[in-house]
């Protein structure tokens, strides 16, 4: 760990553009992972259709020892199970008005589908775009996690000695669950054309949960710490030590209100428990010795959260409309308002808090 001091006097934040780089640059720009390559295909990659998700499930689920070559009709059973899973939660898995290959899923959920049939289906109609498509997402130099050997009759992928690596860096889980929250926002927005405020964070349950306009209720969406932990890289929000969310491995990740939670009578001009202001965090930095509890976080900090939100936004369905309508339409106006969120907090709070060391940043 590294410690890092604040520079003497009363800083002012004025860092609000990203100066045109596209968000996927900007993630992938400090100190990339293979995590993170693979995190950028997955919340950085265009969505027109789940089939994107169904495949990075499919390929994390391959066991380590798999060899370099794999045919679709070995993706097929899995590709298919998942997409068949998930239509049973949110029948819209894209934005064409129709499929062949999602009726062939839907007509196997009906039971009037044999499995070598779907499989069939599959192999014929669901790898159709989304094996080029996959690793799309506007960097030319970003990692390939696999190599498209399709031609004639020849129907199958080699895995790239990324994906090896990857695989052999107990990640699959944490990825797994990463992926699982993407997939659930997204399709929940293809499902019910989401309004622009309704994504909101139930701190009990720890859940993001849309509102349901005909019963005034709330359904849960996905959980919030896997829903965030790709857009931190995996590591705590503050001093960037590794954390590991939705799995069993690693210490306790805590969700936490950047700007403290006990503001939220004095208001700052968006919820306070809105996706803006949610960070994770290690439990040290929250509320061990030394940590933030109810402390003002320094403007470094402010800056990594506008970084941050930035990421959410850039990814597209269905958060960046919340944000952009609490924070802003404009990169410019959203710094703002968090600089005059810190001014007031600062006002109200007094204490300001930083972490006492930090590893390397990670964005």
């Amino acid at each position: 760990m590294r410690v890092v001091r604040e520079p003497p006097g009363r800083p002012r934040w004025t860092a609000f553009q990203s100066g045109g780089k596209d968000a996927v640059f900007r993630f992938t720009a400090v100190q990339p992972t293979l995590e993170d390559y693979w995190r950028s295909i997955i919340l950085f990659g265009k969505n027109s259709a789940s089939y994107k998700f169904a495949l990075g499930k499919a390929l994390l689920e391959l066991p380590p020892a798999h060899s370099e070559i794999i045919t679709l009709d070995e993706l097929a059973e899995p590709f298919a199970q998942h997409i068949c899973s998930h239509l049973k939660l949110a029948d819209k898995q894209g934005t064409a008005p129709s499929s062949q290959f999602l009726e062939a899923c839907r007509t196997f959920n009906r039971g009037e589908l044999t499995k070598e049939e779907l499989l069939a289906s599959t192999v014929r109609l669901g790898f159709g775009d989304v094996i080029d498509a996959f690793h799309v997402t506007g960097d030319p130099d970003a990692v390939r996690f696999y190599a498209d050997e399709r031609s004639g009759r020849k129907t199958q992928l080699r895995l790239t000695d990324e994906f090896f690596r990857l695989s052999k860096q107990n990640a699959a889980e944490s990825l797994s669950s990463e992926l699982e929250a993407r997939w659930r926002l997204v399709e929940t927005a293809w499902e019910l054309t989401l309004p622009q405020h309704v994504i909101e964070y139930d701190s009990e349950a720890e859940q993001l949960t849309v509102k349901l306009e005909d019963t005034h209720g709330r359904r849960p969406v996905t959980n919030c710490r896997d829903a965030l932990n790709g857009y931190q890289k995996g590591k705590c929000f503050y001093c960037f030590t590794a954390i590991v969310a939705g799995t069993s491995l690693g210490d306790p990740v805590e969700v936490d209100h950047f700007f403290p939670h006990r503001l939220k009578p004095h208001g700052l001009g968006a919820p306070i428990d809105g996706i803006w202001n949610l960070v994770l965090s290690c439990q040290q930095c929250n509320r061990g010795p030394g940590g933030k509890f109810d402390q003002v976080p320094g403007l470094r900090l402010v800056e990594r959260l506008h970084t941050r939100n930035s990421f959410l936004i850039e990814s597209h369905h269905p958060l960046r409309q919340t944000l952009m309508l609490q924070l802003g339409t404009s990169e410019t106006s959203r710094g703002q308002f968090l600089q005059a969120a810190y001014d007031r907090a600062k006002k109200l709070l007094v204490h300001e808090w930083l972490p006492a060391s930090e590893d390397d940043r990670a964005f």
